[in-house]
């Protein structure tokens, strides 16, 4: 990796003595009180072992890049590819959650391809010459894991008729449903919290294809942190998961518990990335 880090992930100004947490993956509104109850758990137990610079609560409405590299960072939730294209040497993995959702497999999740529920396609090439929407041009659910799919049938050249840049995968299943695309990859987790939290959205919808699986959304935390805090961390992440007052908090957010995958599994969201560059689809179009 490259010494310098890319500009959107900089952080500027003067670092503050107290650390920087944020859940903002999937962190909806109707969650935000899930997540500040799993901060709040975790915090304590950070604090009860030693961890004075554990913030009270998590940040929100931060920019993604300076929030993820941001030195203080003690934990947060990243996206897999933004991680291994940009992030890794300045942040270090703290573990991957399991979530009980569709297309997860341990710490490992597909996307689903979404249609309309009336939409006649019953396969990803059907979906030529179509509108998609995508939630951020480096995300590794929205992005890079459909690229790898399209690449084989799309002969390299552009596929879909427009690709429709909406800010979040939320936005996304809003404007398949809405037509103003017919087509979004969306995270697994992402897609059953809204079937739960949104059904009369989601019913709109259907599934037409799932992706390949790649490791989930990894916690992070930031390059200064010393190993009593990070093995803190990992210390208070097991306790949660087996915390019997926090069953209805893990129940809401779908978390079943949490693994410590290394880098060297991220590295195959690369090999996604290059199979579609060898296909003559370097990005998704």
């Amino acid at each position: 990796m490259s010494a310098v880090l890319p500009a959107q992930f900089r952080v500027t100004g003067a670092a503050a003595a107290e650390g920087v947490a944020a859940l903002p993956m999937y962190d909806l509104p109707e969650l935000e009180a899930a997540n500040d109850a799993l901060w709040s758990a975790l915090a304590e137990r950070l604090r009860a072992a030693g961890v004075a610079r554990t913030p009270p609560t998590l940040t929100r409405g931060r920019p993604l890049g300076p929030l993820w590299s941001d030195p203080r960072l003690l934990l947060a939730q990243t996206c897999g590819y933004p991680y291994i294209v940009g992030l890794r040497g300045w942040v270090r993995l703290v573990g991957t959650p399991r979530y009980r959702a569709a297309g997860c497999e341990g710490p490992f999740h597909r996307s689903a391809v979404l249609v309309r529920s009336g939409d006649r396609a019953q396969s990803l090439d059907e979906m030529r010459g179509r509108r998609l929407a995508l939630n951020e041009a480096t995300s590794n659910t929205g992005m890079n894991l459909l690229r790898a799919e399209i690449a084989p049938i799309a002969g390299g050249s552009s596929f879909f008729s427009n690709v429709i840049l909406t800010g979040s995968h939320a936005d996304s299943v809003v404007a398949v449903a809405n037509g103003v695309a017919d087509t979004a990859s969306i995270d697994g987790v992402t897609w059953a919290l809204m079937q739960r939290l949104r059904s009369k959205l989601t019913d709109q919808l259907r599934v037409l294809a799932w992706t390949s699986q790649s490791p989930g959304l990894p916690l992070i935390t930031g390059r200064l942190t010393d190993l009593a805090t990070f093995q803190a961390m990992r210390t208070a992440l097991e306790d949660v998961v087996h915390d019997s007052a926090l069953a209805s908090v893990r129940n809401e957010l779908l978390i079943v518990s949490f693994h410590p995958l290394t880098e060297a599994y991220y590295h195959g969201l690369m090999y996604f990335e290059q199979m579609a560059i060898d296909q003559g689809y370097p990005a998704l179009k």
